[in-house]
């Protein structure tokens, strides 16, 4: 199975040649495509099964978080308001996010210890033995390393979206967190909006039949964020964007492969990616370069086109589209549109909406009683506290309320590394789709075979949910 592993890793790797060896690759398409089916087909033995997995129950919660830029203070911020957490540890290279944290606990229960100056020092707070759960909001490229480091130190870790860059970083999350038995759940937080948790109820009470296809995206019009010297540390972000493909699929994907059960009872089998070329991004680093020379390593790159389309047809037959842009001007959206038997649920553009049968949307009237009738438990319980503390309309808040609360109690957690590793595995495997002139690309399947007899994600609150909320 580890030959499996590495073949696929190898065949896999050719994305790294970009769009400048699409036509050396297009001779070999055939081949590494059978070659990878072939090394996918047969399922890898797991260490142990991750899925459903209830970690010994902690009363209390001791954090640690790397990363203190765009979304880690906000984190903190959020852990403060949930009962059992004890924030133990900061680390960012940069001293001055640091201290400034750090004095926004001053007054609390919460006084952390610093890391910071040096490129390594986020592994003094990993080795830490006083230490429950290490939470990772950095730049992409250090999810993996952090979190392969946490848990092989006894951590359990979050991991800000996506989990990994390549395949080979997906199969060392799931490798590593099935032998040490240590919770990854990547902080997918779009599963925790209110539509999208009302639209899966929904699903599970079978309100909308049989589901056949769903729809995400991220459309986010990031062109000048990308290109300013203060929005992302040392402009990490826009050099991710020097790859191809779709590079941050899992928050359209993460909801849609939720209410399909992906991983519980269904499974990604192919996907096809196309991508436009790109009209803004290449320009501006050019503009920009003409006036300020801070700029000129980017003038001339090739940047990944603007927009992209991936499809992916799963086991049973469902089909998922995914749209990614974050380079032209785009009206925000992640779509997020469910398709079943008997009904759907449309978020973007405009308010939400459900339809059944052949009918229209449901009137207002309509759709208020349906959410009253079908709001899920963990709404009840903390949503309108998940408001008033925020992060991204709340959404935030739920998803770290919950994920305290199944430490705390003992439970399995909404997301677990094979959630991690198979969103996070659209990116590089669209990479490939789009040098390979869209062919169909094969999806690995991290769980060895168990998404046959894994169970749907519990979402009733029948057990745990005792955590509370401090305001």
């Amino acid at each position: 199975m580890k030959s499996n592993r590495r073949n696929f890793i190898k065949y896999s790797g050719l994305t790294g040649i970009g769009i400048a060896g699409a036509n050396m690759m297009n001779s070999y398409a055939a081949t590494t495509q059978d070659a990878l089916v072939n090394n996918v087909s047969t399922p890898r033995k797991q260490l142990f099964n991750m899925s459903g997995y209830a970690a010994p129950k902690l009363d209390a919660v001791r954090i640690g978080f790397i990363g203190l830029g765009n979304r880690g203070p906000g984190a903190v911020e959020r852990m403060r308001h949930i009962e059992g957490t004890v924030i133990k540890a900061l680390c960012d290279i940069r001293p001055e996010k640091v201290n400034k944290v750090k004095k926004s606990l001053e007054g609390s229960i919460h006084n952390p210890d610093i890391y910071t100056g040096k490129e390594e020092e986020w592994k003094k707070l990993c080795e830490r033995p006083d230490i429950d759960l290490v939470y990772i909001t950095t730049p992409w490229a250090l999810h993996t390393p952090m979190a392969v480091y946490a848990m092989n130190h006894g951590k359990h870790v979050c991991v800000e979206v996506p989990a990994a860059k390549t395949i080979d970083e997906c199969w060392q999350l799931v490798e590593t967190s099935e032998r040490t038995r240590k919770h990854c759940m990547m902080l997918e937080n779009c599963c925790y909006d209110f539509f999208e948790l009302l639209t899966l109820n929904m699903a599970r009470q079978g309100l909308l039949g049989e589901i056949i296809h769903g729809e995400g995206a991220y459309n986010h019009d990031l062109l000048k964020s990308n290109f300013s010297k203060d929005a992302y540390y040392d402009m990490w972000r826009l050099k991710e964007n020097l790859r191809n493909g779709n590079l941050y699929p899992t928050h359209g994907l993460g909801p849609v492969a939720q209410v399909m059960n992906l991983n519980r009872g269904d499974k990604m089998d192919y996907l096809n990616a196309m991508q436009s070329n790109d009209f803004m991004m290449a320009p501006m680093a050019k503009e920009l370069a003409a006036n300020d020379s801070f700029y000129a390593p980017y003038a001339g790159k090739s940047f990944r086109g603007n927009m992209n389309v991936t499809t992916i047809r799963t086991n049973k037959g469902r089909t998922i589209m995914l749209q990614h842009d974050v380079s032209s001007p785009n009206i925000y959206s992640r779509i997020f549109k469910i398709n079943g038997t008997k009904g759907s649920a449309l978020k973007y553009p405009g308010p939400a909406r459900i339809a059944f049968g052949d009918e229209d949307w449901l009137t207002d009237e309509a759709y208020k009683q349906l959410e009253e009738k079908y709001q899920p438990a963990i709404v009840k319980k903390v949503g309108e506290m998940a408001k008033q503390v925020g992060g991204h309309g709340g959404m935030d808040f739920i998803m770290d309320w919950r994920t305290i609360d199944c430490l705390r109690n003992g439970l399995p957690l909404d997301q677990d590394v094979y959630d991690a590793a198979l969103w996070s595995a659209v990116a590089p495997l669209s990479e490939w789709s789009v040098a390979n002139r869209s062919n169909a690309i094969t999806v690995p399947d991290f769980t060895g075979g168990s998404w046959q007899n894994n169970q749907p994600v519990d979402i009733t609150l029948e057990k745990g949910g005792t955590t509370k909320v401090l305001m």
